[in-house]
């Protein structure tokens, strides 16, 4: 197999690429692994250090239809993880989010389909159910974004869904639980309180820290990609969850007994507009279907990620 991967050279598609050229999808048998990424602020071939020269990288704005689908041709699939992804940037200013997240999403599935692709995974998130109360939604559910950033992507749902309907291309969308792990821009929460601790910093909590969040591993959000693409869907949308709903406050607490660090180390903030207050999803449909389960305990997973910040801060200082 022959896969593209869009958004390569960020967090979750650095750590999908590593794998690929890994041996852990040897079911897939992958011989060629095609990496575009614009390298803006949230991604970086230091991200792909290791791996760089067992792939074909091009640096593209997933706008520019035609120079995607020369970059693409002869591709068996996409993976299109490519996407303006943080929630207070979308805040400040939507554009650039529907930008990437929508018009990129169009250009990367004209792209796909003139390219001759017979697969096109695209990667969404759990956030374009918007906030629920109790239990967990399924694929089903209607969708209900509160952010810029939700909305874009739930809008990016809609058009891959819309083109497979319109010219056939084959499109699995996938909605995953919040990912952490290795390579992560320091703007998102774990990297982001593990940094600014490490800065000598306290962690900025927004609100009272009561927020929910599911925590997925982003080992194994690819193990549920690579499943998906080893086998024929039956369905079109799948949710990914890793199966571990804490509190952002609980989350810091976790961090701060991680590096020893005591409980008054965190500063409540402001909280930001029309935040979610609890997402979960209910990811049956893919457990049942193709037998995924979480590989990663989170207890120890945390901590590996916590150490990876610790041991690589020339990462996230550029020093």
């Amino acid at each position: 197999m022959r896969v593209a991967v869009t958004g390569g050279a960020g967090f979750i598609g650095s750590n999908f690429v590593r794998d690929l050229v890994g041996e852990r999808f040897a079911a897939l048998d992958v011989q060629h692994v095609v990496v575009l990424d614009n390298l803006t602020y949230a991604g970086t071939l230091d991200n792909l250090t290791g791996v760089l020269d067992d792939v074909e990288f091009h640096r593209t704005d997933i706008c520019d239809t035609q120079a995607v689908t020369r970059q693409i041709v002869g591709c068996d699939a996409v993976v299109h993880f490519a996407a303006e992804s943080h929630v207070d940037r979308s805040i400040s200013s939507g554009l650039p989010f529907m930008r990437s997240n929508v018009l990129g999403t169009q250009s990367v599935l004209e792209a796909a389909a003139a390219a001759g692709a017979a697969r096109f995974v695209h990667i969404s998130t759990d956030e374009v159910y918007g906030s629920i109360p109790v239990g967990a939604t399924g694929e089903d559910a209607p969708l209900a974004p509160n952010s810029p950033y939700a909305a874009s992507k739930a809008g990016s749902d809609l058009v891959a869904l819309a083109f497979a309907r319109t010219h056939g291309l084959p499109v699995t969308v996938t909605r995953c639980s919040n990912n952490y792990g290795p390579y992560q821009n320091p703007e998102k929460a774990i990297p982001h309180f593990v940094t600014t601790l490490l800065r000598g910093g306290d962690i900025p909590l927004y609100g009272a820290g009561t927020n929910v969040r599911d925590w997925l591993h982003v080992g194994d959000h690819g193990k549920a990609v690579a499943l998906l693409l080893a086998g024929t869907p039956k369905e079109q949308v799948y949710n990914i969850g890793g199966g571990h709903q804490i509190t952002n406050l609980q989350l810091a607490h976790i961090i701060l007994d991680e590096l020893g660090l005591d409980a008054d180390r965190v500063s409540f903030v402001p909280d930001r507009k029309a935040h979610d207050a609890r997402y979960c999803v209910d990811d049956s449909r893919l457990r049942e279907e193709f037998g995924y389960r979480p590989e990663r305990d989170f207890a120890e997973a945390i901590r590996e990620t916590i150490s990876w910040y610790s041991d690589n801060r020339s990462w996230w200082t550029h020093d």
